[in-house]
């Protein structure tokens, strides 16, 4: 599954109404540590189809991070049925992100 770039237009349909489990991550281009996380979340997206993993460039979207309060990132986020249902802020790596989507 390709990873899916979100804003302000598509995020209502690409996460709000997604039937299936939702991994957002919220990131800025300047933001190295999210820079580190991408390709954690690349290989999650490959390895994991029951799970749509969604990019939100806050920068780009500053109404969605506000939406999300996320005032530090990278921040992920984990919507089930259009509900937040967990959170974190700060690099993890690939293990660590499985037991957040767990």
């Amino acid at each position: 599954m390709a990873i899916v770039h979100v804003n302000q237009e598509n995020f209502e349909a690409e996460v709000m109404k997604s039937d299936r489990k939702v991994l957002v991550d919220l990131f800025a281009e300047w933001c190295a540590p999210c820079k580190m996380l991408s390709p954690v979340l690349e290989e999650i997206s490959e390895e994991h189809p029951e799970v749509k993993v969604c990019k939100i460039d806050v920068d780009a979207s500053p109404r969605l991070a506000a939406a999300f309060r996320a005032s530090s990132i990278p921040m992920l986020v984990v919507i089930e049925d259009g509900k937040s249902v967990r959170q974190s802020v700060g690099f993890m790596g690939k293990k660590q992100v499985l037991e957040l989507i767990d």
